[in-house]
């Protein structure tokens, strides 16, 4: 998949930058973030800077894009292929732009990139069950609650959680 950079009032879905390092690092630190988005220790600003690389790797079969206002860093989104023509979606936001309808606007934009520019059909979004922040952005951006996957991932509490299993056809009706 190609990263190229995507706008939605109010905000932009750019690629990540070396500079983020410090707004990435504060971010992954949350409590929240580091809940429902494990992603493993980051100690320090080097250990973000590798995050960042990590995200920006054109062979990960991923894009993740960094969400912006003009305040600056918002959050995260990305798109993984899981096959020729599924992905699924994950986002997070830092605590000041929570509430405000960042992340369903990050969401929507990319999963109708996915459908309209990356020749995907189906695309998931699981969440922990407890984490209602992620259902809410699910059914808000139409995705259909499938059903619940038990014990299926180990969040950043190390314990396994039941998930949510959301997805959307391109074939579906878009949101309102």
């Amino acid at each position: 998949m190609e990263i190229m950079e995507l706008a939605t009032p109010g905000l932009l879905l750019r690629p990540w930058r070396r500079q983020d390092a410090p707004e990435v690092f504060d971010a992954l630190r949350e409590p929240q973030i580091a809940l429902w988005n494990p992603q493993g220790d980051v100690p320090n600003l080097a250990a973000a800077e590798e995050w960042i690389r990590r995200r920006a790797d054109p062979t990960s079969g991923a894009v993740s894009y960094a969400v912006t206002d003009q305040t600056g860093l918002v959050g995260s989104v990305a798109l993984r292929r899981s096959g020729a023509e599924c992905a699924s979606v994950g986002c997070w936001t830092v605590p000041a732009a929570r509430g405000r309808g960042i992340a369903t606007q990050a969401v929507s934009r990319l999963v109708e990139w996915g459908f309209a520019e990356d020749g995907l059909h189906r695309i998931e979004l699981c969440h922990a069950v407890g984490n209602v922040a992620s259902c809410r952005i699910a059914e808000r951006v139409a995705f259909t609650l499938e059903g619940v996957l038990r014990e299926s991932y180990r969040y950043g509490d190390g314990r396994l959680h039941d998930e949510h299993l959301h997805a959307r056809l391109a074939t579906d009706p878009r949101p309102a």
